[in-house]
């Protein structure tokens, strides 16, 4: 089973991307928009405080009318975040995303975010294993 250490290893590039609480909306949404990313932890001081997705504009900024230039993180993020380690497996992983609906999760070590993964990330490392596991069945059998 690959570990959540593994999957971040294997992505062509595991930066993490952040903002602040006190950022406005429209610098989030612009920072996603730059990197392709659909969520950004937001970190105070260092420390994880909320997670913040285009899930989380649209159900509580546009809808609720507010404006992305004029509204902080704080206010439409997602606070009390589900997080993994680096020792958890992928299972692990889509159990929490699917239990709890998220599509992200933040990696821990220790205290520190050292990476966000996305449900597309597990679901392509979940393809990729199945595909390496017919592979070595289909040469084991032509082997004899």
């Amino acid at each position: 089973m690959i570990t959540v250490k593994q999957l971040l290893e294997s992505k062509p590039q595991n930066v993490v991307y952040s903002i602040s609480p006190d950022q406005m909306v429209i610098e989030a949404l612009e920072l996603m928009s730059r990197h392709n990313i659909g969520a950004v932890p937001v970190l105070e001081n260092q420390v994880l405080v909320g997670i913040f997705s285009e899930r989380d504009y649209a159900r509580k900024g546009i809808i609720q009318g507010r404006k992305a230039k004029s509204t902080p993180v704080a206010e439409v993020m997602t606070p009390g975040v589900y997080t993994v380690t680096l020792r958890q497996n992928i299972d692990d992983c889509m159990q929490i995303m699917s239990e709890r609906r998220i599509r992200h999760l933040p990696v821990m070590d220790h205290d520190r975010v050292c990476g966000l993964l996305s449900i597309s990330d597990i679901v392509n490392s979940i393809i990729r294993e199945q595909e390496n596991r017919i592979q070595s069945l289909e040469l084991y059998i032509t082997q004899g």
